[in-house]
């Protein structure tokens, strides 16, 4: 019975310490995206990426017609000139290769090199909100972090909206 009682004021303690916490959350990506700078950003990402792509899709096109023109020239070819035909198809293929993953790391690191300044910037003015309004704690809404919340609490347009004003 002592047992029972005991875990039963344990677990009304927190409940007491509740009355003086302040809980709020953002959502980090929203405010990085709906943030001026984070538009601006956005569309020179997609701008460089869409440049890129079209570079590999045209060393692509290129690729493919070489193949086709090989499959239908192997035939007549003599096997030294279809063996050097091939390896240099395999060449152009590894170079492409290299060149998409190259492509990938270059707009990952632009992403973050555009990014990072946005993120440091919006943590400052989540940490001055935080300390104003005295907030115990302040969540990221992340990917299964923040399952659910009340509406009221979220600081993520109130962020964005003093981001833009600075």
């Amino acid at each position: 019975m002592l047992r029972n009682v005991t875990i039963a004021a344990l677990l009304l303690l927190p409940l007491a310490a509740q009355a003086d916490t302040k809980i709020g959350y953002i959502d980090m990506q929203k405010a990085i995206q709906e943030t001026g700078a984070g538009k601006k950003a956005k569309k020179e990402l997609e701008d460089e990426f869409n440049k890129k792509k079209k570079d590999l899709e045209k060393m692509e096109a290129d690729i493919k017609k070489k193949g086709e023109d090989f499959e239908k020239r192997s035939g007549v070819m003599n096997e030294d000139a279809r063996n050097k035909k091939q390896a240099e198809l395999q060449g152009d293929m590894r170079k492409y290769q290299e060149t998409a993953g190259k492509a990938q790391m270059e707009i990952q690191k632009r992403e973050r090199d555009l990014t990072q300044p946005i993120v440091t910037k919006l943590r400052e003015i989540l940490e001055g909100i935080a300390k104003k309004e005295d907030y115990t704690i302040v969540l990221e809404k992340a990917e299964n972090s923040v399952m659910w919340a009340k509406k009221e609490i979220d600081l993520t347009d109130r962020v964005v909206k003093d981001y833009d004003k600075k």
